[in-house]
């Protein structure tokens, strides 16, 4: 790293809720105390802009390449992911997993006669401690140990080429833009007076609400209404569609539905809530639904709506960087209207997920440094929804195929045909692929099992790779898995074709045979 220089003074120390020892070591390991940002000495070939995932992608490789990069972060390195996003949650996820099995034994033949008794405090303490336990994978001193000047503090373009923090001027040769999103809220009357909680807020709570009501039912509503009502909360789900997760294919939704209400969530589905009040300690929703207007009364209040760029201060005027209320523009290539400065990550996608940011990342890197020849259109994407069961996609659903003009050919395989869902107790769901029809050309996939995340992989690789569904008929899977789910649909497509083609063949045979 280069020499260092005064501190700078306009960044000051974060507190994250609760000041326990984990989130005091979680803000040293990101954020430290007392941190002297460099002195900056010649041109930069990369400023980054945010240290979430695609900043830290961005940066990282840039060191790794040998290239001279600084990185400015003015609040916790890391981002959204270890913060406030997948490593959090995907803690509380697990805890109410654990849950979940136990007051299932019974199917399993298992008696536990006191039943489970959740400890909430025990339950958020376990979150902080291991999110704290990672965070020095995204350390500042890690970056510091990679290569990367790290400044702490608010970014500002002062021109085209270059960027101000703290009074620092950083000239470079390339920049990412990488400052991610945040959630927003609905225009509801008395929402914003309101002591309401978003995915920024979510994890500081010390223990499990009551009564907890969460407004949408898309995949972070669905994910924390069931952990927190297995975690022991009496949890509200209010959307104003008529289904959860109206995104994903309808019958796949209605099992991820069906779970919920299993495990005790009420659903309040095509209802428009009105007004938020607060009244002593409680929170009242006032939903409007079928012409009729109902309270909700609860502990905690979740509003789970969308999110929104984090392009605010950035001064992007004097860089000549184009932006709209979706985020900053980009073209295919992640390169903004000032060819000098991509972005990449939340910021300037559609698509936000903590692994999109990191492919985005590296892309960007590569079109940064070096020749802009990656294309963002050219991605495989999947993405997961970490209920239970899950249920993860990649790829074109069928009506949007269909909608760009493809013939179709959909086939679905019920986990209740493959052995070791059936032995596990996990054979609700199914694996459904979409074919171009006449072809094993894979157009998209979806699945619905206890771990779709991991089974969808075999048919991102197999898209990235523009192998067909056969492919992945053709290896050997360890029997039981059900992973072996992937042979059986890959077979059963293999076996039609090639029935197909000896019916073709033994017609001409027998044509002959008979001339």
């Amino acid at each position: 790293m280069t020499t260092t220089r005064s501190a700078d003074a306009q960044h000051a120390k974060p507190l994250i809720l609760p000041d326990d020892p984990h989130n005091q070591e979680l803000v040293r390991q990101t954020h430290p105390a007392g941190w002297v940002n460099p002195t900056p000495r010649g041109r930069y070939n990369l400023v980054v802009i945010g240290s979430g995932t695609a900043g830290l992608t961005a940066a990282g490789g840039c060191a790794a390449l040998g290239g001279r990069v600084a990185l400015i972060e003015r609040h916790l390195t890391g981002g959204d992911c270890l913060i406030t996003g997948c490593v959090p949650s995907k803690a509380i996820i697990s805890s109410a997993r654990v849950a979940a099995t136990i007051r299932q034994a019974a199917r399993h033949g298992i008696r536990i006669p006191d039943g489970v008794q959740i400890d909430g405090a025990a339950v958020m303490e376990r979150m902080r401690r291991l999110r704290a336990k990672i965070s020095p994978h995204d350390s500042v001193q890690r970056l510091k140990e990679m290569g990367v000047d790290v400044y702490l503090g608010e970014a500002k373009f002062v021109s085209p080429n270059a960027v101000d923090v703290g009074g620092a001027r950083l000239e470079f040769a390339r920049a990412v833009i990488a400052t991610g999103g945040r959630p927003v809220s609905p225009p509801v009357p008395g929402l914003q007076e309101a002591d309401f909680l978003t995915n920024e807020t979510l994890f500081e709570l010390s223990d499990i609400p009551k009564r907890f009501a969460m407004i949408g039912a898309g995949p972070i509503g669905c994910e924390m209404a069931q952990t927190f009502q297995r975690l022991g909360a009496h949890v509200t789900l209010i959307d104003v569609a008529a289904h959860v997760l109206n995104r994903e294919d309808p019958d796949a939704a209605e099992i991820i539905q069906r779970a919920l209400q299993r495990d005790g969530v009420q659903l309040v589905l095509g209802a428009k809530v009105s007004r938020v009040a607060r009244r002593s300690s409680e929170t009242i929703v006032t939903i409007e639904q079928r012409g009729r207007s109902a309270e909700i009364v609860c502990d905690a209040l979740l509003v789970g709506v969308g999110r929104a760029p984090n392009i605010e201060g950035l001064n992007l005027e004097a860089a000549g960087v184009r932006y709209e209320k979706q985020g900053v523009t980009v073209n295919d290539f992640l390169q903004t209207s000032n060819p000098r400065i991509y972005a990449a990550g939340d910021v300037a996608s559609p698509y936000k997920f903590t692994h999109v940011a990191n492919a985005q990342g590296r892309l960007a890197l590569i079109n940064a440094l070096f020749v802009p020849i990656q294309r963002t259109s050219r991605l495989i994407i999947p993405w997961c929804t970490y209920t239970d069961p899950e249920i993860a996609h990649v790829g074109l659903y069928e009506a949007q195929a269909k909608e760009r003009g493809h013939e179709v050919q959909t086939l679905t395989l019920p986990l209740e045909e493959n052995d070791r869902a059936v032995v596990d107790g996990e054979d609700e769901g199914f694996i459904r692929v979409h074919l171009k029809r006449g072809t094993d050309r894979i157009l998209g996939a979806t699945i619905v099992a206890a771990h779709a995340g991991d089974l969808l992989t075999y048919f991102t690789l197999a898209m990235a790779q523009r192998k067909g569904l056969s492919s992945l008929a053709g290896a050997i899977y360890p029997y039981p898995t059900q992973s072996e789910a992937i042979r059986q649909i890959a077979s059963q497509h293999l076996q039609t074709k090639l029935s197909s083609r000896v019916k073709d063949l033994t017609s001409r045979w027998l044509g002959w045979s008979r001339r």
